[in-house]
């Protein structure tokens, strides 16, 4: 935390510590090459600085060892990261065999989610916590981008092409979801909330039972929600 606002969103789904743990070692390694070559490069100004006025630089005989060394020490970090990365990548597309299905479109500028129960929602997606989730959807328009930070998960939603993406929520509340691809003047409105709820609260939403006011009441909400949003 600083100054009350977090870093980096919590981890709400399995994936999320792997891409983190990922992300923080090639955050490790770059850095401290960086200060590596910035602190050698200080010294060996200091240590070799030329005080004589000449400025005719010392004979260099080379080192094949040293050469192999940072020829080698590079290429097997470069190999360990395509090769943690690959493992990472590969569970984030492979979805296990039992998930619950949701299709979803986005349009300028809002999200379309459908459960396959029929239960239909604007700018909002209600999933039961430990269970994996797949998202299957397209755009209606032009490119989007669906992200939802906390699940360390996001796709293209292409014209014309389906999408997705799957996660496993680890944890209960309201997280954003956001539109991550430019696409219009309100491309910054284009958000949402995902709501994580314990497994007999989605199955009471799912059924209604979630949902409050009279029909009337909620249709009035849905068509000013779609008004705002087109």
């Amino acid at each position: 935390m600083l100054s009350g606002i977090p870093l980096f969103p919590v981890q709400g789904s399995t994936l999320a510590p792997e891409v983190d743990a990922l992300y923080f070692f090639i955050l490790a390694v770059t850095a401290f090459f960086a200060v590596l070559v910035s602190v050698l490069v200080i010294y060996f100004g200091f240590k070799y600085r030329d005080d004589t006025g000449l400025k005719v630089g010392a004979p260099i005989t080379g080192s094949i060892p040293l050469e192999i060394g940072w020829s080698l020490v590079p290429f097997f970090i470069a190999m360990g990261i395509f090769v943690w990365a690959s493992v990472v990548f590969f569970h984030s597309v492979r979805p296990p065999d039992q998930t619950l299905e949701i299709y979803a479109t986005g349009k300028r500028w809002m999200w379309r989610f459908q459960h396959v129960d029929g239960q239909r929602e604007i700018n909002q997606l209600h999933v039961p916590v430990g269970r994996p989730i797949k998202v299957t959807f397209t755009s209606e328009d032009v490119l989007h981008d669906l992200y939802i930070p906390v699940f360390r998960t996001k796709a293209d939603a292409i014209p014309g092409r389906y999408s997705s993406i799957w996660f496993t929520p680890t944890k209960t509340g309201e997280f954003h979801l956001f539109c991550a691809e430019y696409c219009g003047t309100r491309h910054s409105g284009m958000i949402g909330s995902v709501f994580v709820m314990e497994p007999d609260e989605y199955q009471a939403w799912l059924s209604g039972g979630g949902l409050t006011g009279s029909m009337s009441a909620r249709g009035a909400r849905l068509s000013q929600q779609l008004t705002c949003n087109t």
